[in-house]
């Protein structure tokens, strides 16, 4: 009866009852402590198990540094992770995300945090999607200093789970990117090429796949020998070891990072106001992945550009004298470099 003091409810209702499971966040802790001190760099120990995460600048080698941050997440591309089971590689994308987003603003990337939240806590599970987390880390030369595990049943439901992550890089006083000043008329631009789609359009991805009535599982007709979960799980491209000489030897003017907006709307971010970047699709083939999604979808080829990178993870503008330096730069660190356009007046 309402208002009935209940006296006889017994003791011993725990947060476990209640689908919380601290002994599993506890193990999950224990599994990632190695994957964090793996990525340790100067300036950051990478060890886990404080209230925050500290970094030394001047122990990076920073004298006089402007500190930059970025926050960002895997997206729908989660819900492909999910439903084929294989999570450990949308670590990767979260930490590039963030990553290329810091180096197109000139910064090296110096530290990492994640947050994990998740309908029920599972710590093998856990720890393969950290291991990814890692991976981006140690590629971009990123300490990964700390994070956040939320269990939260009701919030998400069965395998559900979200990512989202957060760096702080840094640049010398005066390095910062794009460069406006320097910048002018006649400037190239070098594409480099992506990984595939990267971490943007999956909702118009998974669309598709509704559409042509394939399955995850099905066979990618543009890549044989890969199932379509496995090539469009590919993870997104980092840039910082190819890119981070070149900004620090000033020879970038600007970066864009092709990401949500595509090759439409990212390259006007990097330009001044009275310039434009120009760029000129025949001097690039879009990737077979990138023809599939088309032909199969139809999707229009203004709207493929305006959603996905099309094959060109990140842009870069350059001076017409240093072109064949840097192209040569790019090529000893394996990057697919393309002139893909100029830069013109307004």
């Amino acid at each position: 009866m309402a208002g009935t003091d209940d006296t006889t409810r017994k003791n011993g209702l725990t947060y476990a009852d209640s689908g919380v499971d601290i002994d599993a966040g506890d193990a999950l802790v224990d599994r990632i402590k190695p994957l964090a001190a793996a990525t340790r760099r100067p300036g950051a120990a990478a060890d886990l198990g404080g209230f925050g995460g500290a970094f030394d600048l001047k122990a990076a080698g920073y004298d006089d540094p402007i500190l930059i941050s970025g926050t960002d997440g895997v997206g729908t591309k989660l819900k492909l992770a999910i439903a084929t089971g294989k999570v450990d590689t949308v670590g990767i994308d979260l930490v590039a995300m963030c990553v290329n987003d810091v180096l197109a603003q000139g910064a090296e990337p110096l530290f990492f945090l994640d947050y994990l939240a998740t309908s029920k806590l599972d710590p093998a599970r856990g720890e393969a999607i950290v291991k990814g987390i890692s991976e981006g880390c140690r590629q971009s030369g990123c300490a990964l200093i700390g994070g956040e595990t939320a269990e939260m049943p009701g919030m998400y439901e069965g395998e559900d789970f979200d990512l989202a992550g957060f760096v702080v890089g840094a640049a010398e006083r005066g390095r910062l990117l794009p460069d406006h000043d320097a910048m002018a008329r006649g400037d190239v631009l070098i594409g480099l090429a992506s990984s595939g789609v990267h971490s943007n359009g999956f909702s118009l991805v998974r669309k598709v796949m509704e559409i042509a009535e394939r399955d995850w599982s099905d066979e990618a007709p543009f890549a044989p020998g890969q199932t379509l979960g496995e090539a469009f799980l590919t993870p997104t491209r980092l840039y910082v070891k190819s890119c981070l000489p070149l900004i620090k030897s000033g020879l970038i003017k600007g970066l864009a990072h092709i990401t949500g907006g595509g090759l439409v709307e990212n390259p006007p971010r990097m330009m001044p106001d009275h310039l434009v970047a120009r760029i000129d699709y025949d001097t690039f083939e879009l990737p077979p992945l990138f023809q599939w999604i088309e032909k199969t979808g139809g999707v229009a080829r203004p709207e493929m550009h305006r959603t996905f990178n099309c094959g060109i993870g990140m842009l870069l503008c350059v001076s017409p004298d240093t072109v064949d330096a840097v192209m040569d730069a790019l090529a000893l660190t394996g990057e697919t470099a393309m002139i893909v356009g100029d830069v013109d007046n307004a």
